[in-house]
């Protein structure tokens, strides 16, 4: 059964697989991250766990049994009771409902180990996949979504009150 986990140094080389294995189909529905991000992936990485060590960002790999990535389920810019919600599934798990289950998941932990009181999640129009993932996890749409906040599109901003 996959495990979600926080975000550790041992992570990795399972990750910079996921994210290689995985480019095409992201580039699908959302911006792809560039050559420079592969390139430049061992300082991005350790500059992430930095972030997290400082408290402004919590990120979290779903791992499977076999110790590769099926997720990356991030909270970031946390500040005052809040945070933003990015994650990416694997496409050899898309549509079974891990996103939905993960996110679900991670709404709690957002909630008793962070001790945020909402999530907010921008979402550009054609992802209709990830606009349902959010539906069922309990966001509401919040307003629009500029396109400084989705990498040049537009869309909607979900949220979701974890005290609820």
């Amino acid at each position: 059964m996959p495990e979600l986990q926080r975000l550790r140094v041992e992570h990795a080389a399972a990750v910079l697989d996921f994210e290689l294995a995985n480019r095409a189909y992201f580039a699908a529905s959302i911006p792809d991250r560039g050559d420079a991000f592969f390139t430049q992936f061992t300082d991005r990485f350790h500059a992430l766990l930095a972030e997290q060590d400082a408290g402004v960002c919590a990120f979290h790999v779903l791992v499977a049994e076999d110790g590769s990535v099926l997720g990356r389920f991030n909270l970031v810019d946390i500040e005052d009771g809040s945070a933003h919600l990015g994650y990416r599934v694997a496409q050899l798990v898309a549509g079974q409902g891990v996103a939905t289950a993960t996110v679900r998941k991670l709404c709690g932990w957002a909630a008793t180990e962070h001790g945020l009181r909402t999530l907010r999640a921008a979402v550009a129009h054609h992802n209709t996949a990830s606009r349902k993932v959010l539906i069922k996890a309990g966001f509401v749409p919040a307003g629009p979504a500029d396109p400084d906040d989705l990498s040049g599109e537009t869309g909607t901003w979900y949220e979701r009150d974890l005290s609820l």
